[in-house]
């Protein structure tokens, strides 16, 4: 299945045959953007204000997410131009004015524009009948299809940005996975170092049989004590910096979106869950860092992240 971005824009149009004006234009076109639902809003003149209820359920029935506007317009090739009323409309029209102007002295006379309208020829530009109706539904319809196929071009390439920048987490993670034995070792040796250098100090100078034997039973005492506080404090520090499990996760994330960005179709919603908890792993590894190679690792997958939320949030 394809992967839909909700940003998407079309527009189509045909001509509809009116009997009294000729020809008249009918375009609709469609712009979409992100939104959490689908929120669907219609500018229609009104004589189409009835074929909302049908044009809303197809709309409905072919995208999910995103905030859609559907415009439709009339426009006529002729320009407006009225046609010539018949000789008995312009007697009717005639007969009421002067039967209006002999009960009411000051009404004006019709003007040519007023006798346009009266006389229905400007009215009768468009029909709103079963026929047009259909033929609304019909050019939505093809709008709709242009919109999807916009909305999937787009999708394939947010596609790609987000798998480019899967890539690179998994980098980062591969290059922060060594980093953690290489700094236990460190700080163990050095921890050892300081026990050396105590034991050394406190080994100098000796007198007495007695005493040396009981002075160096209490050294080897604090030696041994010294010894395993340095080993309690490197396994310590072992365990604060230890970033497997977020690694590990960090890993499941990255497999899982990849893995539903190929499956295609409706998925949003997951992808944004899955970046949240990208984000986490990422700040706990970060609070976790001692060094700064870490530290940067950190920083730069949260650029990547936070890119990649920004992408997400257009699908659908």
């Amino acid at each position: 299945m394809a992967v839909y971005s909700m940003t998407g824009y079309a527009s189509t149009a045909t001509a509809l045959v009116s009997g009294a004006l000729g020809e008249i234009q009918l375009s609709i076109e469609i712009r979409s953007v992100n939104s959490r639902f689908l929120d669907l809003s219609f500018k229609l003149p009104d004589e189409l204000r009835q074929n909302e209820p049908a044009l809303r359920a197809l709309v409905t029935a072919n995208l999910k997410r995103g905030k859609v506007e559907i415009r439709a317009a009339l426009e006529n090739s002729l320009q407006n131009l009225p046609t010539r009323p018949t000789i008995e409309i312009l007697g009717q029209l005639q007969t009421i004015e002067k039967d209006i102007q002999a009960t009411l002295k000051d009404a004006r006379s019709l003007s040519v524009a007023d006798v346009l309208r009266l006389s229905g020829s400007a009215g009768n530009a468009f029909k709103n009948n079963a026929d047009t109706a259909q033929t609304v539904m019909q050019l939505t319809q093809s709008a709709v299809r242009d919109l999807l196929a916009s909305r999937e071009r787009e999708g394939a390439r947010l596609t790609l940005m987000l798998q480019s920048h899967l890539g690179q987490l998994r980098l980062l993670a591969s290059q922060a996975g060594p980093l953690i034995p290489m700094l236990v070792e460190q700080q163990r040796n050095k921890f050892m170092d300081r026990w050396k250098e105590a034991l050394a100090i406190g080994g100098s100078g000796s007198s007495g049989n007695s005493v040396s034997s009981e002075n160096s039973e209490n050294k080897a005492e604090a030696h041994q004590v010294a010894m395993d506080r340095a080993l309690n404090e490197a396994t310590a520090f072992a365990i604060r910096i230890d970033v497997a499990e977020e690694l590990t996760r960090l890993a499941s994330h990255i497999d899982e979106i990849g893995r539903i960005l190929i499956q295609g179709g409706e998925m949003g919603k997951k992808l944004d869950f899955l970046i949240q908890e990208l984000h986490r792993e990422a700040n706990t590894l970060g609070a976790k860092s001692s060094v700064l190679e870490l530290t940067r690792i950190s920083v730069g997958m949260k650029v990547l992240i936070e890119q990649m939320r920004e992408q997400v949030q257009n699908i659908e």
